[in-house]
């Protein structure tokens, strides 16, 4: 059965939620303040990059089932539920900064004349659910008001570059709420998606269903964050050993992901995470610990290693080229992953801004990003070979396939230097080697060295 569904906030996550409410035949009005940005969706456009977002943007506002407004408590008095989408970054404490959401609440506040479900899609501390009612009917001067509000937690694991379809077709779908009628409004509308009924699903299979509580429900997304960094931050520290004792860090990984235990995916060693989500959410987990006086010791291991895998590759520049003041150092990928235009906690980004407080040059290049921000002294250019022209060394940052497959021979030759450091073990060394280039990967078993003439 159809809904109509407000959703407020437009970023990453809300408009992927708006288009795919749409194509499984709900009626979905986005809310979006910057007009900019209402312009293009409206246009069925996203205003960032993620693969197949437009498409299914555009065929929602020509069938009529997704439009977008400016106008918070239209959207929100004509619909039947409201999905809660507004970031909530790291704050200063490392605590969630929950300013967008209270001052949704306060918006909404007013509009509110009868019982009405706000689902939360944004990550949020635990507890967060029932805070939003008290809220609310804070802002409304009634505390009666409080009694028309239903919360329901229903956390993203959506990744960027693959969005629509990690929302189309999930691993599951986690919702939590402390009210029965609610919690199963909400399993209505995701009906098509547990049972992959909408048009053009396929044949994948049930979606499994996680029915909980609100604050468990919050848990999980915090404790799915955690354990995937883990995994990360564990395959950089063996990787480190692996430079030590002169082992293969992807033998090694290969190796342990067979087991079934353990499985092979985030165990890839490099430069670590980036992103809106990783360090942010486990920062939120570590002050949320020490609220109770407990002390997330692994947690604030698994921080620490993934910022040392970023001075790793300043480190590694520093003992090749002994010192960076001056160097030209050209940088292959901006965003912090593939598939997307995303620079939030980029480790290419970082790693740039780190060598030129050293003193050194950077010219950068990235299939979808085309600027940075200004402060940042990178210097973006048009393509791969223009970053190489007269680099000393050449560090690979995002493992985007168009990089795989360069002419790593053309590349070479642009250089001045021949170190080639691969910060996401994506290159083959043998065939760097062989364009001539000194090749460095991390926790790889030995840095590979150009052929030279003998007679040399």
């Amino acid at each position: 059965m159809a809904r109509r569904i407000a959703v407020i906030g437009s970023g990453y996550v809300g408009t992927v939620v708006a288009a795919c409410l749409a194509h499984i035949g709900h009626r979905v009005v986005g809310v979006e303040s910057d007009e900019g940005k209402l312009a293009q969706l409206s246009e069925g456009r996203a205003p960032f990059h993620e693969q197949g977002l437009d498409e299914l943007l555009s065929a929602g506002v020509q069938a009529g089932r997704l439009s977008f407004t400016s106008e918070v408590g239209p959207a929100v008095s004509e619909s039947d539920l409201t999905f809660i989408c507004v970031g909530t970054p790291q704050g200063p404490d490392g605590k969630a900064d929950m300013s967008a959401m209270e001052e949704v609440a306060r918006v909404v506040a007013p509009h509110l004349r009868r019982p009405h479900i706000f689902v939360n899609k944004s990550t949020v501390p635990i507890g967060s659910g029932r805070w939003l009612s008290s809220v609310i009917a804070d802002a409304a001067g009634d505390h009666k008001v409080a009694s028309l509000v239903r919360v329901v937690s229903n956390p993203e694991f959506l990744r960027e570059g693959t969005a629509v379809t990690d929302y189309l077709h999930p691993d599951r779908v986690v919702v939590g709420a402390d009210d029965a009628l609610a919690l199963e409004e909400v399993i209505e509308v995701y009906q098509p998606i547990l049972d992959q009924s909408f048009s053009g699903a396929g044949s994948r299979g049930i979606v499994p269903l996680v029915k909980t509580d609100l604050m468990t429900a919050e848990m999980v997304k915090y404790a799915a964050n955690a354990f995937l960094a883990t995994k990360i931050s564990f395959a950089n520290e063996m990787a480190r050993f692996c430079e030590l004792v002169g082992a293969d860090i992807q033998t090694v990984t290969a190796g342990i992901g067979l087991d079934r235990r353990i499985g092979p995916r985030f165990l890839s060693a490099g430069l670590g995470w980036g992103g809106s989500c990783f360090t942010k959410d486990i920062s939120a987990m570590i002050a949320t610990a020490g609220e109770y006086g407990y002390q997330a010791r692994l947690l604030e291991a698994v921080m620490g290693i993934n910022s040392d895998q970023r001075h790793l590759v300043v480190e590694k520049l520093l003992r090749h080229l002994k010192n960076l003041r001056g160097a030209r150092i050209a940088l292959l990928g901006l965003s912090y992953k593939p598939g997307t235009d995303d620079l939030r906690d980029s480790p290419g980004l970082d790693i740039a801004q780190r060598l030129i407080e050293r003193g050194a040059f950077v010219a950068a290049y990235d299939p979808v990003v085309r600027e940075v921000p200004n402060a940042t002294g990178v210097r973006v250019v048009r393509d791969a070979y223009a970053a190489a022209s007269g680099a000393d060394a050449l560090v690979l940052a995002t493992e985007w396939p168009q990089f795989v497959d360069l002419d790593w021979r053309r590349v070479r030759a642009a250089m001045d230097g021949e170190l080639l450091l691969d910060g996401r073990n994506c290159l083959d060394p043998v065939r760097a080697a062989e364009a001539g280039f000194v090749y460095e990967g991390i926790g790889r078993r030995m840095a590979a060295r150009p052929a030279r003439d003998e007679a040399a």
